[in-house]
């Protein structure tokens, strides 16, 4: 297989502003600055030729900084930056994003909802306005949740179907204590909505980061491929954030090896091709 996707990494300089989330000394392996020339040999190693780099902090400054990161590098192919979605002029800040020479990288927006002291953060009016903007704008929404926000988030989706949603770490499962329930029927009720796909990634560091095992894995990715099947699921890496607990190609591997019963065109879709259609990447 060549020329696959990984839909989704992130990149940061600590010089340039701190990461509020790196907090405490479990978070000591990757208290520094990451680089796309740093995932390039990895991707390479892995056959990945394209990537969605994805926003780390609600800072308006770092989605250009992140646009300029695309069209200076061949493997950063899609972009999914951060606006403030409560604001009365998201649209006017979505388009300043879109129209700049490199706003065509800008393929969707993320915001930390998991990190909202709400709950139903998603249910509010003005984050509702924000992402009919961000539809309008046609771009796509990943939704960051862990399964307290799975009830908002279906409700959401339900209310805008005219918006591509990516669901990003499957939601972040307790995957280190192998609670399925209530992840797994939230998952399911949102598989049901034709406007939602899921990526595939940020597993490991859900699991217990010093002795994972594929099997404390596979339950949740067997979930995810059967709730939404494989023409809805994309793989991500995660990196730099997956070094906490595995290294790129163990994570390219492990993906690898959660889908191997899938055929070869199911396995290109969640490689690649599914993420080549839902964020229009060239």
């Amino acid at each position: 297989m060549t020329g696959r996707v990984d839909a989704h990494h992130h990149v940061w300089d600590l010089q340039v502003r701190e990461q509020s989330w790196m907090v405490g000394p479990s978070m000591a392996p990757i208290r520094r600055s990451f680089g796309a020339s740093d995932l390039a040999p990895l991707a390479a190693d892995a056959g990945i030729t394209a990537t969605v780099l994805v926003q780390t902090v609600s800072v308006s400054a770092e989605t250009p900084e992140f646009l300029q990161v695309a069209a200076s590098n061949e493997l950063v192919a899609g972009v999914v930056g951060w606006v403030d979605l409560t604001s009365d002029s998201v649209a006017d800040a979505l388009k300043a994003l879109t129209e700049r020479p490199d706003g065509l990288w800008l393929k969707g927006i993320r915001h930390q909802v998991h990190d909202e002291a709400d709950p139903q953060w998603l249910d509010r009016d003005d984050v509702r306005r924000g992402l009919a903007a961000v539809a309008e704008a046609g771009l796509a929404y990943d939704l960051l949740t862990k399964p307290p926000h799975l009830p908002a988030a279906i409700r959401t989706v339900q209310a805008l179907p005219e918006l591509t949603f990516v669901l990003d770490h499957i939601s972040k499962p307790q995957i280190a204590t192998g609670e399925l329930e209530p992840w797994a029927s939230g998952l399911r009720e949102l598989a049901s909505y034709p406007n939602v796909t899921c990526k595939l990634s940020g597993m490991v560091t859900e699991a217990s980061w010093t002795d994972w095992t594929i099997d404390d894995l596979r339950p949740y990715a067997d979930t995810v491929l059967d709730a939404f099947g494989p023409d809805r699921v994309m793989f991500g890496s995660d990196w730099p954030v997956c070094l906490l607990a595995a290294s790129y190609d163990e994570v390219v591997a492990t993906a690898e090896d959660l889908t191997s019963s899938l055929t070869e065109t199911e396995r290109e879709a969640v490689f690649g091709t599914t993420a080549r259609r839902v964020y229009g990447l060239a």
